[in-house]
């Protein structure tokens, strides 16, 4: 994978792990995460007019999309209800490139140089290394992390080939923004009624403006990456964002870290080198 992919797709694993601690600190982690959907979506709205309207055969795959989206953000929202970071965050994105690497052939018709799946692996391995020191949630949350793992590597496929079909990777990911709030704040309207939802809004629009931003800055870093090297591999390594939320749950959020922690972080760093070798 070419250096200048690697280096952009980490910088997006940074931000992703920014407004997972965002969700994660707050007071209310579901209508955090739908926060979050609104800052990506304002920051969608407002640079759609300097980028060209993607290519027909993208739209149906930004309508499903958001429908995964939508998925994603509930399954967040409740996992973090029920767990640590520690163990919700490296179930979710641990699991989530094993599959998409596992039915990548299947379903994109990319083959893997053995390389490649070894780097898929080795950070997988290390990301998962984390949940062995996790200290809050059991089953429940191990549940709801495995199946949003699911729902990712769903709509890692989606967003990969809508990328490509778009023809402008950067204007698919702002078009794909949009929809995703507007479920979540009606989901959230019709559970939790408007004064609520408005009074959340009111108090933490900027959170949801920063986690935003942030959000779709990683994502769509991600698709574009995708248009240029195998989606597994592009999915593996943006995985890498758990280093990122290793440093902020210990140091901004004061989780306790032991030796798995270190253990990680060392075989996600020896996954990289092997992707980018591979």
């Amino acid at each position: 994978m070419p250096l200048d992919v690697i280096a952009l797709v980490l910088l997006g694993a940074a931000l992703h792990a920014t407004w997972n601690a965002i969700v994660k600190a707050g007071s209310d982690k579901t209508l955090d995460a739908a926060m979050i959907a609104l800052g990506a979506g304002a920051f969608g709205l407002a640079f759609l007019p300097f980028v060209p309207l993607p290519h027909a055969a993208s739209w149906p795959f930004v309508l499903v999309s958001a429908v995964l989206q939508f998925a994603y953000f509930q399954l967040v929202g409740a996992a973090y209800r029920a767990g640590d970071i520690g163990l919700v965050y490296p179930l979710m994105r641990g699991a989530a490139p094993l599959i998409v690497a596992a039915t990548s052939g299947i379903v994109l018709g990319e083959h893997l140089t053995a390389g490649a799946l070894a780097g898929i692996l080795v950070i997988s391995a290390g990301v998962l290394t984390l949940a062995f020191e996790a200290r809050h949630g059991g089953r429940h949350a191990m549940l709801l992390a495995l199946a949003n793992a699911a729902v990712i590597a769903s709509y890692t496929f989606v967003d990969g080939i809508g990328a490509r079909l778009s023809g402008n990777a950067a204007s698919y990911t702002l078009w794909m923004a949009l929809l995703p709030p507007v479920l979540l704040f009606s989901w959230a309207i019709h559970r939790r009624g408007l004064p609520a939802v408005t009074t959340h809004i009111r108090r933490n629009w900027r959170r949801g403006l920063i986690g935003g931003g942030g959000s779709l800055a990683s994502y769509g870093l991600a698709l574009w990456a995708m248009t240029k090297a195998p989606v597994a591999t592009v999915a593996a390594l943006r995985e890498t964002a758990i280093l990122f939320a290793l440093v902020i749950s210990v140091v901004v959020l004061k989780e306790k870290a032991g030796v798995w922690r270190y253990v990680a972080g060392a075989t996600i760093a020896a996954g990289v080198l092997v992707l980018r070798l591979g």
